[in-house]
């Protein structure tokens, strides 16, 4: 349906609706599927008229549309249930679970037998996820929120949920308009004139009574109707066509297909000729001049009205014309307009693969890598937003063909990262089968939405594209296919062709017009429309190997770059009208040992990596503009991406990092974004700094090291706080004389400053709090006292807590099943010398805990004791589960070893020795394929989770004169490579492939005292940092670099002189929540913290390198790479 139809609907429903025809209103809802109204859902939902509420949804969904889709019906239909359940109808119940629900036991078993069970309890609410469950109407609120949730979130709701903003009767005055018009055209105009139908047009009558003149059709703006496609020719012989015929022709890509003689010398070494035939009816489309209005000939339009055009077009055009029109005039172009100036430098950690900039928030860059991890980056303040490392989301949907690969550890690494044109959605390939879809609503997540199985083997290439107006993803790979899915996962289209590996696609549009090029891995490029009619060109790429072709931003240039097998690498200009090469740029200098990467900006300026430079052209001439190293460091064929303003250039670099480059423009864009990010952190924090503290904030004594590093040969290494200082780049343009005051720490001492709840019946305990998880879901926190009792606390849905999840917000309820049981170890008769551990299952259907005794196995729906084993001596002293295998179970124990255990045939497949004290910490690497331990003897040992050999020992550096004692522990970033260590002297980083260090800092200036314990954020951005005194340390992560102090007058009831101090021996990060954080105290009370409502954030990162922190030298000042023990003595 066209655009105006559509909006005719609404003028329909607007109308209806003042005429007060209800049911009609809501019918045509239903059945144009056009606006969802979600009031009119709510009413009916809330009156549990449930068969409504199905039929209204199914103009807009089906329930095996989407995951969304299904968790709405679902959720109706569960609803519906247990109203029949509580109305002890089991009848009706039981209809319900063989008609509506049984259609969901096809993908989950489990939990459709689950609800069945349901029917043979007395009351439902036995059940302990119902015991909550309260009235009707309660219920069906709660629903609601759940509903509408998944309503905003479904791709098939989207711009269906808001109804266009209209005048009052807006039909109504467009019919009086057009009857005005029409009594206008009346050749005997009567004044007043009476209309009484609207079914003929008006014409007044004669005044003599003669006869009315002939009604006058009135002309109406022409709306171009949907045409089929039509072929535009079949594969043959060659099809030879005069010259004048050819010059003649005014179109695009028929020109490729009909011109077989390229007429420059260049571009007939270089393109082979066509050996399409094309019918003379159907060559009739016109040709593509420099601007965006013309469309790029590829369809026949039958209609007169586009004949008519034609021939307006045709009579108005020279055969002249025929050739590439010359480029419009430009304003002077300067070297300056190109960003080269480097602003920053990122660490990555791992090869990048791919990068794209966000099509509106111009500082927000994806970034893809070689381990498959994905990292969302926000270049203006020089953070990670977002760190996902590669996972299958479901993996028994896959193939076995998948399956057998990811059982062979075969390493994944995505291909390519997209983003949708309005930002609103993410793609991801991978080097193996499989696509990702995320959601991005502007917050720090990323939303699952879609995971595919897209081709056999690698999937090369991923764009998206906008046919018949809806959101299609494109994909290609080795399979020598390009397919197209809509946003439900629903393959639409399937171009075969290729005798290659698909490499690249080019999805595009002129006017209405959508095609798709592509280029194979031997050098062919194809080009197809939506239909089945196969591929309309079929060209030779120069280099006639891998190739990328990008149009110019206004779409009105094509280009391509490529290089051959033999390492000639080829950026050229394509002249659409004639299929031929129009520009062949010139610059490479090297035999390439890989494929060179380009991109296009401001409709002027391309740019290539190779040889370690980034070099640039503009696109009217062939030589090369100029290039750039970088200050060097850039890798051998550096992958490169523009913002879609132009001004920043992201590049890859040697050391696994990227490099900013900026012009002016993109400087004072980035300065102007630290700017507001610290005003608003200076205002919300009562902190008195300026607010052009923001680049210029370093002292003079600073200044000079800098100078001395840029000078030195020995200079230490450039990424610091895993960025390299914008400010060398930005004192260009900044005046140096600006008094600027320092960055200074986000210290929170009042309880106004942060969110902190405590855990009901978790004071006053004689025990103190050895261990502490969040739950998986994030809807618990899990406590085991060093007197081996465990306790378990959980957040009600309701309408303060809507989502469920753990909050500072809201008081948890101290969780117990009916039957009253509390979770305890088996604990010696001196537990307080005993080491408490535990581990939770990945479900939270169970978890294991020992306390100086056996280790126990407990249910968490009802603490029932599953079983024990592993009876002292030696006692355990950590648990960890294998992650991907819930009944393999690493011990650490008493005695140094530690035992890689079989809960379910109950037996001890290996046990390791290495260690020379207790184990205090274990961290399994699914990426590296290592076990990490740590112990008591300040050792850590990788393991070889294949063979359980030993790979590597090393002991961590301590102070001076500092024996090895304490407890050290391990965890893994999201990245599994980074290692967090933490030991009461220190927090460390390493390289775990490596286990070299490559961060660490001390305790020192405002956290002097010794460290208690250390946790990685859900998203590995920060680290928060218990210690000894009550305070605590948030860390970047990348950094270690100190950004939040949060003192326990912040958090902690004030105490008398003469009492203990109490402090934080345990913290832990919500498993969703990134700025959340739960600690258990030594008086055995467990806390969870967030930051206040207005800041939303502890703190923010220090704004330079070597920056000043209270007027002090900065706490990272003492992060050093590999510091030496007299560098970490106090």
């Amino acid at each position: 349906m066209s655009s105006l139809s559509r909006e005719l609907v609404f003028l329909i429903l607007q109308f209806l609706e003042e005429e007060k025809f209800k049911e009609s209103v809501h019918r045509l809802e239903q059945e144009s599927g056009f606006f969802f109204n979600l009031k009119y859902f709510e009413e009916k939902a809330l009156a549990g008229e449930w068969d409504e509420v199905e039929k209204y949804l199914s103009g807009f969904t089906k329930v095996d549309d989407n995951r969304y889709s299904m968790k709405i019906f679902f959720e109706i239909r569960k609803q519906k249930y247990l109203e029949a359940l509580d109305k002890n109808d089991r009848a009706k119940a039981v209809e319900i679970l063989v008609k509506d629900l049984k259609v969901f036991s096809t993908f989950n078993e489990d939990l459709y037998k689950e609800i069945t069970q349901l029917l043979t309890l007395e009351n439902f609410r036995e059940n302990e996820q119902l015991s909550k469950y309260g009235d009707t109407k309660s219920a069906r609120s709660i629903m609601l929120v759940e509903l509408k949730k998944l309503i905003e979130a479904n791709p098939l709701f989207r711009d269906k949920l808001a109804f266009p903003t209209l005048k009052q009767s807006r039909l109504r005055t467009l019919i009086n308009q057009s009857l005005n018009w029409q009594h206008q055209l009346c050749k005997n105009p009567r004044p007043n004139p009476d209309i009484k139908t609207l079914f003929i047009d008006h014409s007044c009558s004669p005044s003599n009574g003669g006869r009315a003149p002939t009604p006058v059709n009135l002309p109406v703006a022409a709306v171009a109707k949907p045409s089929t496609y039509v072929p535009l020719g079949i594969h043959g012989g060659p099809f030879p066509v005069p010259p004048v015929a050819a010059a003649a022709n005014p179109n695009a890509l028929a020109g490729w297909m009909v011109n077989a003689n390229p007429s420059s010398s260049i571009q007939s070494s270089v393109v082979a000729a066509s050996s399409l035939s094309v019918q003379p009816n159907q060559v009739s489309i016109m040709k593509h001049p420099r601007t965006p209005s013309h469309a790029l000939g590829m369809i026949d339009y039958q209609s007169p009205d586009h004949e008519q055009l034609k021939k307006r077009m045709r009579s108005s055009q020279s055969i002249d014309e025929a050739t590439y029109p010359i480029p419009p005039q430009q304003a002077s172009m300067s070297l300056d307009d190109l960003p080269r100036t480097v602003a920053c430098t990122m660490h990555q950690g791992s090869t990048v693969t791919s990068m794209d900039f966000h099509p509106s928030h111009h500082t927000l860059l994806a970034v893809g890598c070689a381990d498959g991890e994905i990292t969302l980056w926000e270049i203006g303040l020089r953070e990670r937003v977002v760190s996902k490392p590669f996972k299958i989301w479901n993996l028994s949907t896959c193939s076995v063909l998948l399956q057998a690969t990811v059982a062979k550890d075969s390493p994944i690494s995505v291909s390519c990262v997209a983003w949708c044109p309005d930002g609103n959605l993410f793609g991801v390939s991978f080097t193996k089968h499989l696509i990702h879809l995320y959601t991005y609503q502007g917050s720090n997540e990323l939303c699952q939405l879609l995971e595919i199985e897209a081709h056999v083997g690698g999937v090369n290439d991923l764009a998206f594209s906008h046919p018949n107006k809806q959101l299609c993803i494109v994909t290609c790979g080795d399979d020598k296919l390009i397919k197209v899915w809509d946003l439900s996962g629903r393959k639409l289209f399937q171009f075969e062709g290729h005798d290659a590996p698909v490499y690249s696609i080019c999805p595009h549009q002129k006017e209405n017009i959508q095609f798709i090029f592509s280029t194979a891995v031997d050098g062919k490029i194809k080009a197809w429309l939506y239909d089945n009619v196969g591929s309309r060109v079929d060209y030779d790429a120069p280099g006639q190997w891998c190739t990328t072709m990008l149009y110019s931003a206004d779409g009105s240039r094509l280009f391509s770059c490529g290089t051959s097998k033999d390492g000639d690498s080829y950026l050229v200009e394509w002249n659409e009208s004639e299929g031929a090469i129009r520009r062949n740029y010139i610059g490479f200098r090297k035999k390439s040992a890989g494929i060179v990467q380009f991109d296009t900006t401001r409709n002027r300026f391309l740019a290539a990596g190779e040889d370690n430079q980034i070099k640039f052209w503009d696109m009217d001439n062939i030589d090369m503009l100029t290039s750039t190293e970088a200050e060097g460091g850039l890798s051998s064929l550096p992958r490169l991406r523009f913002n879609k303003q132009g001004n920043l250039l992201v590049v890859t670099t040697a050391d696994n990092g990227l490099k900013v480059l900026a012009n002016s423009d993109g400087l004072r864009a980035l300065r102007a974004m630290e700017a507001r990010s610290y005003e608003t952190s200076r205002a919300t924090t009562e902190m008195k700094v300026s607010s052009s503290a923001v680049v210029t904030s370093i002292s003079p004594v600073i200044s000079k090291v800098e100078r001395i590093e840029r000078s030195s040969p020995a200079r230490p290494t450039s990424i610091l706080n895993g960025i390299e200082s914008v400010a060398r780049s930005i004192e260009k343009f900044e005046n140096t004389s600006d008094k600027a005051k320092p960055w200074e720490l986000t210290e929170i001492v009042d309880p106004v400053r942060c969110r902190a709840v405590t855990m009901p019946e978790s004071t006053g305990s004689a025990s103190k709090v050895a261990r502490l998880l969040y739950t998986n879901s994030g809807v618990g926190i899990l406590a085991l006292g060093s007197n081996g009792i465990q306790k378990l606390w959980k957040w009600s849905r309701n309408e303060q807590n809507p989502n469920g999840k753990a909050t500072a917000s809201v008081v948890p309820q101290h969780w117990q099943p009916n039957n009253g049981l509390l979770m305890t170890n088996d604990v010696p008769e001196n537990y307080e010398e005993a080491v408490p551990c535990i581990a939770l299952s990945k479900n939270d259907s169970y978890v294991m805990s020992a306390c100086g005794g056996k280790v126990s196995l407990f249910n968490m729906m009802n603490f029932k004791v599953m079983t024990t084993f592993m009876p002292p001596p030696p006692t355990s002293t950590f648990l960890a589960f294998h992650p991907q295998d819930n009944n393999i179970l690493a011990i650490g124990m008493e005695d140094s070893t530690i035992q890689i255990y079989n809960v379910r045939v109950d037996e001890v497949k290996t046990k390791l020795k290495g260690h020379q004290k207790r184990i205090t910490g274990l961290a399994y690497s699914t990426t590296l394929n290592i076990l990490v331990s740590s112990g008591a003897d300040a050792q850590i040992i990788v393991w070889n989770t294949d063979s359980w050999e030993k790979r590597k020992s090393i002991t961590i550096q301590l102070p001076a004169g500092k024996v090895p004692v304490g407890d050290t522990r391990v965890q893994f970033h999201s990245d599994q490579v980074r290692l967090l260590v933490c030991h009461e002297t220190q927090l460390a980083i390493y390289d775990a492939s490596k286990m070299e260090c490559i961060r660490q800092w001390v305790p020192q200036d405002a956290l002097p005292s010794p460290i208690s314990c250390a946790a990685y954020s859900c998203n590995s951005q920060l680290i928060y940092a218990s210690f000894t005194d009550g305070n605590i340390g948030v860390f970047g992560a990348d950094s270690l670099r100190l950004r939040c102090r949060i003192a326990p007058s912040a958090y902690l009831s004030p105490t008398s002189p003469n009492s203990q101090t109490v402090y934080p021996l345990v913290v832990t990060a919500h498993p969703q929540e990134p700025n959340q954080l739960a600690v258990g105290l030594t008086d055995g009370s467990v806390k969870v913290l967030e930051p206040s409502e207005s800041e939303r954030k502890w703190g923010v990162p220090a704004p330079i390198d070597n920056g000043t922190e209270n007027g002090r030298t900065a706490a990272t000042s003492s992060t050093a790479n590999n510091p030496t023990p007299e560098q970490l003595q106090r």
